[in-house]
């Protein structure tokens, strides 16, 4: 539904990682077809999604993105109508395409004595606004553009879509999880009361004890299905996905994947966390948490190869970092 993308080349290798032939090609020609688009949705945070998901999924996500505009920005534009901001900035995007800096200079002439930064962001907060092509596009930088969704796409947002279609696409995704689960991956919060009164879920027990949901009809793999290496990009969703990361990695090792608001680029042994990666200067420097037997090395370099290839590195090398032999798998 939709693939975290605050770092511009990180849904390409998260589609990459999971998908049997997928090029850079395949998701800028989306992008530039309207079938994808790039904004703020879960968490508040950038995403891109479908198009036919944005519509809907944005209006659910209008709530976060007012607590966090206001926890951010509230103080310093007390004196900024929060209405009129939306209403103006609407006005000023109407018909044209404008990066941040030039929407929020445009604002200040009404707000002289606001915080700049602030009255750009506030307008990313209050309306749908997507960020068009080449932003969004593998290796590009530069100025942000905003543009209306609705005039993007040429459809209006969803009016009140239900948050049990969220839940749904979380599940099918995700599942079996807990609300805490839901919670953390959506930014939504009271969503208890939602899940229990859907009664199609199926509803399992953890080993601590908490009740897990999934969709009826959805499988659960096999302890001894095969899980090969996965280089996971910054932000990956199976990541952020859940409140309890003690599934992917132990309480240790997500000190140092998870710092602040980052999360680090990992690769996955046997479907859980087994490291860090970062490409650089043609260099892939792999370093895993705790030594690995010989034929998940080989796999590793193998796997790192290909993500080397699929980024457009040419004679590129594997630099392997010396285990965190302090941390352990349990």
């Amino acid at each position: 539904m939709a693939v975290q993308g605050q770092e511009v080349d990180a849904p390409y290798i998260g589609l990459w990682t999971r998908l049997a032939s997928f090029t850079q090609d395949d998701l800028a020609a989306l992008l530039h077809g309207k079938q994808v688009v790039r904004g703020s949705l879960l968490r508040g945070t950038q995403h891109l999604a479908l198009a036919d998901d944005y519509v809907w999924v944005r209006p659910l996500m209008q709530v976060i993105l007012n607590r966090t505009r206001q926890a951010a920005f509230g103080r310093v534009t007390r004196g900024v109508d929060v209405e009129e901001l939306g209403a103006l900035a609407r006005g000023h995007l109407a018909g044209r395409t404008l990066t941040r800096p030039q929407l929020r200079d445009l604002l200040l002439e009404r707000w002289p004595e606001a915080d700049p930064t602030a009255l750009g962001f506030s307008a990313q907060a209050l309306l749908p606004i997507v960020h068009t092509p080449p932003n969004g596009l593998w290796g590009r930088g530069g100025a942000t553009p905003f543009t209306l969704a609705e005039e993007w796409l040429g459809r209006p947002m969803e009016c009140s879509p239900p948050i049990e279609r969220l839940v749904v696409r979380y599940l099918a995704a995700f599942g079996p999880a807990s609300v805490m689960d839901v919670q953390m991956w959506s930014g939504l919060t009271r969503l208890r009361a939602v899940m229990e009164a859907m009664p199609s879920l199926r509803k399992y027990q953890d080993s601590a004890g908490r009740v897990l949901y999934d969709l009826p009809d959805a499988p659960l793999a096999a302890e001894d299905v095969p899980a090969p290496v996965r280089f996971l990009p910054w932000f990956d969703n199976l990541v952020v996905a859940f409140a309890d990361r003690t599934r992917m990695m132990t309480a240790e090792q997500r000190k140092a994947v998870c710092v602040g608001a980052a999360v680090y680029p990992t690769f996955l042994v046997d479907g859980t966390v087994g490291g860090m990666w970062d490409l650089k200067d043609g260099v892939l420097t792999v370093e895993p948490f705790h030594p690995l037997p010989d034929a998940v090395m080989a796999e590793l370099a193998s796997e790192g190869a290909r993500l080397m290839a699929f980024a457009g590195v040419q004679e590129g090398e594997i630099a392997w970092s010396p285990p965190r032999s302090s941390m352990t798998t349990s």
